[in-house]
């Protein structure tokens, strides 16, 4: 009976976050935005250890079951479903909401390993994706295009094994079938490099596609967050149009050089439809994304600027600039706690963190006192939070008439599906150098665990979604529970939460080179075990999270009945 109050009252503390923004309907070509992910991308010279890593934050309802999607071997060329709706199942197998958009082929071969998450991240070849929406212009979309970008990441992750590769191939993909999607951002890595990838439709009257690339210069660091960030595609030029039969399709052949690749149309396109005059320099943002989702002509907003400011703080970037740098030269080289801290920031202790303006009088002086109080007579309130709903911030605007209670996107928000940082490392066997560093709900407060390139299975807790009704089985709601009651006194609660966090982290990290060394042994003695080692150690991580998560939630009640 106990257990099922708590839970009753768990949840009623969820709230369910849903951000939607208005445009002017009478916008010709509007953009489409999706503000619903950040994704950092870290060149090998710019990593502390030398690693390529790629992140992502899925910020909306997404499904969290995820699963290893097992190698499949072809014998001969053979045509292979794809879906839309996959992403809001509850379980794997479920076709709840699911539709068969058609098929594509697959050549005859063996396809590779993937891990299989709402948007496929990473398979046994240390290729692996980061995913973020910018929508661009609704005038370029094509429903008919066969295509969404999360079946472009799956065929991409089984059938290549470079970035350079994959990106050349989900292009060959769109081009042929159609792409269907709004304006989407990977940013994809292998062990030895970093690109940012963009792609949207060609048109209402075109089933195809434009999709431009860039190679991160090795040592620099990129972001993108909602927004389409690729300017200059220097040294690609606009090729001379094609001449082809009636009624047949022109070859496939993108525009690549050592650093950029282009679709072919990516110039053809924007000038068509009047979105480039074709003398002055082209920007692929400009032309196919537009004013950003604050009404600006600029590539970044306040995600983009806050992450690159943290990373290069002697660039002095700030909001005046027209255009922010896709990549730059971090200070210091970045470790993967680095950018998981960073995909868990709310811009604390500037001018954008709300918690600094929720402030209470200091201890000694009258609560309820008709005196007024100053600013440095107080202290930030422990019912303060970053991640105030709507309702809250219209409650704190209309009680103190402060002009600043707005709310304002955090790079960690309370309704992220799953969170990775996954990281590609050369100098290591692909089974132990791709590791993804997992993470469900809130990664400003959830612990992250690794996922190994080499493993096969995942634990039970992980093939289920949370985000369909509340489940004990399912890991979401282990930590959902908990991070969801310890926002009520954030300002107490998280003296206990985030070092918990913060130690499973560092956990991994101190046992991974025990992780690689036992993996080199088994590798050399018993080599076909080396997968269940993988397993099991994930295993046991994941364990060791819902206990504590677990024992985090008791306790934040215990301190509650007790009136603190």
């Amino acid at each position: 009976m106990k257990n099922t109050i708590l839970t009753l009252i768990a949840l009623l503390s969820v709230s369910t976050f849903v951000f939607a923004q208005d445009y002017p309907a009478d916008y010709a070509g509007q953009p489409l935005f999706g503000d619903n992910c950040t994704s950092i991308l870290v060149s090998p010279g710019a990593s502390a250890d030398g690693s390529a890593i790629t992140s992502h934050t899925c910020d909306s309802w997404y499904r969290t079951w995820m699963r290893w999607l097992p190698s499949v071997e072809y014998k001969n060329d053979t045509l292979v479903e794809v879906y839309t709706g996959l992403m809001h199942t509850e379980y794997p197998g479920s076709m709840d909401g699911v539709k068969v958009k058609g098929k594509v082929r697959q050549k005859a071969g063996r396809t590779y390993r993937l891990l299989d998450t709402a948007y496929p991240c990473l398979n046994e070849k240390q290729l692996a994706m980061g995913e973020t929406t910018y929508g661009g212009r609704d005038t370029l979309r094509n429903k008919d295009g066969l295509l969404m970008i999360e079946e472009l990441q799956r065929l991409a992750l089984q059938r290549c094994s470079t970035a350079r590769e994959a990106i050349l191939y989900m292009g060959e993909l769109a081009y042929e079938y159609g792409y269907g999607d709004g304006g989407e951002c990977l940013t994809v890595i292998d062990p030895a490099e970093a690109w940012i990838f963009e792609i949207q439709g060609e048109g209402s009257d075109c089933v195809g596609a434009v999709w431009a690339a860039c190679r991160i210069p090795d040592g620099e660091v990129s972001v993108s967050a909602n927004i389409s960030r690729i300017g200059s595609l220097s040294p690609l030029q606009e090729p001379a149009p094609e001449k082809t039969r009636k009624g047949k399709k022109a070859e496939y052949k993108p525009l690549v050089s050592d650093n950029v690749m282009a679709s072919r149309n990516v110039f053809a396109v924007a000038r068509r439809l009047g979105l480039w005059d074709g003398k002055t320099e082209f920007s692929f943002w400009r032309a196919y994304s537009g004013p950003n989702y604050e009404g600006e002509m600029k590539n970044y907003a306040i995600r983009e600027l806050f992450i690159l400011q943290q990373v290069a703080p002697s660039l002095n970037l700030t909001k005046d600039l027209d255009e922010l740098p896709l990549s730059v030269k971090p200070d210091k080289k970045l470790s993967v706690k680095d950018v998981s801290n960073l995909l868990g920031s709310y811009y604390e202790g500037t001018e954008n963190d709300l918690t600094q303006l929720m402030r209470v009088p200091k201890k000694g002086r009258q609560l309820f006192s008709k005196e007024k109080w100053e600013d440095k007579d107080s202290i930030v309130s422990s019912f303060a939070n970053p991640w105030m709903r709507f309702d809250e911030i219209s409650a704190y605007y209309a009680m103190t008439g402060d002009e600043r209670f707005d709310w304002v996107r955090t790079v960690a928000v309370p309704q992220c599906a799953y969170s990775t940082v996954i990281q590609a490392r050369r100098w290591l066997p692909d089974a132990i150098g791709g590791v993804c560093w997992m993470s469900l709900d809130n990664p400003g407060q959830s612990p992250r665990f690794p996922i190994f390139a080499g493993g096969t299975e995942l634990p039970s807790m992980l093939k289920i979604c949370g985000q369909h009704r509340y489940r004990e089985d399912c890991l979401l709601w282990h930590l959902r529970r908990t991070n969801k009651l310890a926002a009520v006194r954030w300002g107490i609660c998280r003296k206990t939460l985030e070092p918990a966090r913060d130690r499973f982290m560092d956990k991994g990290l101190r046992e991974m080179p025990l992780v690689e060394q036992m993996y080199r042994e088994a590798a050399k003695q018993e080599p076909d075990k080396t997968a269940a080692m993988l397993n099991d150690y994930t295993a046991d991580f994941v364990g060791a999270v819902v206990l504590r998560w677990d024992e985090l939630y008791l306790s934040y009640w215990r301190k509650f009945w007790a009136g603190f």
